[in-house]
């Protein structure tokens, strides 16, 4: 058996597919990790006995960074692998929600769906600027979009990082991304999913600074309610852009993709 582990080694190495800690990536609970397009992905699958029939239900979590998702997710992801849905996610840098990033969802999406039997439509949760990558993804994917959640996710390019900063992962001037916003802000990139009524869910803090209420999560729920999408905005008193337990251990956040979820899985494009 022991002369069989380094042949199984390389086996998976040439697939493709490693545990995630001997790929590099660290998570917070055992999955794989392998690569798409160079970049490295990762998959938490539901154990056999969690699984239901059917294509299987998936959290699309962002940003997926060398220390993203941390421990402090795992809470919520054993809630999620209970009810028998995955959770997955890439690794595309910095790339704030621009063109080259939704190229590699699109590589992501079709690997999951193919090789692993995952859902056509997915949960997509968005953390702070996860928010940017997962909703211009979702603005030109509505119909692979189960339900949206937030955890203060970044809605807005110009309220953060600020053009200055983004405009090079979009091969623009800062002028240029300004002329050109309402193609790459999700704040101007909703009705797409409000005519296919995405139903989202947003958890953000009155006193965050770094990602502001207001100019994010606030105006996407008045914006989205006006386009006749179904949204909910739970705000949180005296909180900010922080590691504070209840972002991530919050129950009605859960069930909302428990929710979706359930309804989704057996579904086929």
């Amino acid at each position: 058996m022991t002369r069989l582990l380094p042949c199984l080694a390389l086996a998976l190495a040439l697939a493709g597919v490693l545990p995630a800690q001997d790929a590099g990536k660290k998570l917070p609970l055992p999955g794989t990790s392998f690569e798409i397009e160079g970049r490295i992905a990762f998959l938490i699958l539901p154990t056999s006995d969690q699984r239901r029939t059917g294509p299987v239900a998936w959290v699309w979590y962002a940003p997926t960074l060398p220390n993203l998702p941390g421990r402090e997710e795992r809470w919520m992801f054993e809630r999620w692998l209970a009810r028998g849905i995955a959770i997955a996610g890439i690794d595309v840098g910095e790339s704030y929600g621009s063109p080259s990033g939704r190229k590699l969802y699109n590589a992501l999406h079709e690997t999951l769906g193919k090789k692993h039997g995952l859902a056509p439509r997915a949960c997509l949760l968005g953390r702070s600027r996860g928010g940017l990558m997962l909703y211009n993804w979702a603005a030109e994917n509505p119909d692979k979009v189960a339900c949206i959640a937030g955890i203060y996710p970044v809605c807005n390019l110009a309220s953060w990082p600020g053009l200055p900063r983004a405009c090079g992962a979009y091969g623009l001037s800062a002028d240029e991304l300004k002329a050109s916003l309402r193609q790459h802000n999700p704040i101007d990139r909703l009705a797409p999913l409000a005519r296919a009524k995405v139903p989202i869910f947003h958890i953000h803090g009155d006193k965050d600074r770094v990602v502001p209420l207001d100019a994010n999560s606030r105006t996407v729920a008045e914006r989205y309610k006006t386009l006749g999408g179904p949204i909910t905005l739970k705000v949180i008193e005296n909180q900010g852009h922080n590691m504070w337990p209840g972002w991530f251990q919050n129950q009605e956040l859960v069930d909302f993709v428990i929710k979706h979820a359930a309804g989704n899985a057996g579904k086929q494009e």
